[in-house]
């Protein structure tokens, strides 16, 4: 008979000490770690990968970014393939959402530190909802991968039989995960969707599953709750409007730039260049999947996509950036100022303070922790990629988004290296790594009142 021994009382006293956001970013570094060892197996791979390759890919995968330093199906074999679709699906959803939700699928008791953690990872402060949110997490994910792979298959199965299968329920579960990872690669490496650029079917099935893992699931509970309740959240009401302005207005920004480019949009039919335009515009935001090449693009295009990449998809989906609510609130506390109003106001709501701080602490960091990544790449590889290629790797990075100019290849191990650290940064949150990095001996309810003072801005 086996005994199983609990951890020793100290060893449990400093995991229960640790805060919920430090146990998140733990979880994505042990996927990370595991992920990049699997890869490392002989077996894993065709033709050998370095430490640096295995967790470079392990890192994009995980942290759904779609960045890759060898092509997903030339470079590895289905045990391979298997690995980084785990990794994607596990980075998608979260370990500890994962693990709270198969702790209750077995009817184990979940404490309320554990409800709490997976209440911070799925993207609600209310524990009490946490439990049933965590069942719709699930059944979400479940439906919409399922259906993707369904009506995938009649596209793949003819075109490449039996491994159609495969190719199915891979770009599913990558779409929804808003990873933008591929197994297309049988004549040509790195060609994502560009053999589809002419498909219609594909790109709605991609651009619909891209656009549900985006909106997050706090936004579809709420819809699915409409009926009942004919009320929507300001918080579904803000991502839904923000989501719709972004498409609309990247798809007509793109076909505007792109419209007549010989080697991106110019020899398509108005149909394909209005279809790809809003692929991009989707995939641009969150995925990383596309369907032109990216390289060609002119560069006023390469930079009205670092804008959507930096922006994002929305709090508790699958996406990076630095999420569309952040960007809304910014914009509307912006308004106020320039209005007089003492407090920002969106659909005749009051924001808070702390909400407006938040936005402000989470867009300051990032926008910190992409320049200061951007001069460190440059510097490192220079001689090899331009100063906008260079930003728009790192913002491609930083927003979890993986659309690339074809320059990640490229790079030297130290820029590899520092490209991996800021996707595990945009993946958690600059913000809540800060915090899982900052001391936890803080002493709660102990500020002091010091007196107002007044600087002269602007």
């Amino acid at each position: 008979m086996i005994s199983r021994t609990a951890p020793p009382p100290k060893k449990r006293r400093r995991l229960e000490s640790l805060s919920p956001t430090r146990l998140i970013v733990s979880s994505f570094l042990v996927v990370i770690v595991t992920g990049a060892l699997l890869l490392m197996l002989p077996f894993a791979t065709r033709n050998g990968i370095t430490p640096v390759q295995a967790f470079f890919t392990a890192t994009s995968a995980t942290c759904v970014t779609g960045l890759v330093v060898l092509d997903t199906y030339q470079g590895f074999t289905t045990f391979g393939q298997t690995v980084v679709i785990c990794l994607i699906q596990i980075g998608g959803l979260s370990l500890v959402t994962l693990a709270s939700f198969f702790t209750l699928a077995l009817r184990r008791r979940v404490g309320f530190r554990s409800m709490k953690l997976a209440s911070e990872s799925i993207g609600t402060s209310n524990v009490a909802e946490a439990r049933g949110l965590l069942l719709v997490v699930m059944k979400l994910a479940a439906f919409f991968e399922g259906l993707g792979f369904v009506l995938l298959l009649p596209v793949f199965v003819p075109e490449y039989g039996s491994e159609g299968i495969f190719i199915s329920i891979f770009l599913s579960i990558s779409a929804f995960c808003n990873a933008g990872f591929d197994i297309l690669g049988r004549t040509q490496s790195y060609v994502s969707l560009m053999g589809y650029a002419s498909n219609w079917y594909v790109q709605g099935i991609i651009m619909f599953l891209i656009v549900a893992g985006g909106l997050g699931f706090l936004v579809w509970h709420d819809l699915g709750q409409w009926r009942k309740t004919h009320h929507l959240s300001i918080h579904t009401k803000v991502v839904l409007f923000c989501t719709i302005l972004l498409i609309v207005g990247g798809t007509v920004g793109f076909a505007f730039l792109e419209w007549n480019n010989p080697a991106t949009l110019g020899g398509m039919s108005t149909g394909d260049k209005v279809v790809n335009s809003m692929f991009q515009s989707i995939s641009a935001r969150t995925a990383g999947f596309n369907t032109i090449d990216l390289a060609s693009m002119g560069s006023i295009t390469k930079c009205m996509l670092c804008v959507l990449m930096f922006i994002g998809a929305a709090p508790g989906g699958t996406g990076g950036g630095i999420k569309v609510t952040t960007f809304s609130v910014i914009l509307v506390t912006v308004a106020s100022v320039v209005t007089g109003r003492e407090d920002a106001q969106i659909f005749r709501r009051r924001i808070d303070k702390k909400t407006v701080y938040q936005a402000l602490s989470i867009s300051m960091l990032s926008l910190g922790v992409v320049i200061l990544v951007t001069l460190i790449v440059f510097f490192n590889c220079g001689e090899l990629i331009s100063p906008l290629d260079c930003l728009y790797e790192v913002v491609s990075a930083f927003g979890t988004v993986g659309c690339s100019v074809g320059v990640t290849g490229e790079m030297h191990a130290p820029a590899l290296i520092i490209t991996m650290v800021t996707m595990f940064i945009g993946r958690v949150g600059p913000v809540s790594l800060a915090i899982s990095l900052a001391s936890q001996r803080r002493e709660q309810g102990k500020f002091d009142i010091l007196p107002e003072g007044k600087i002269s801005v602007g």
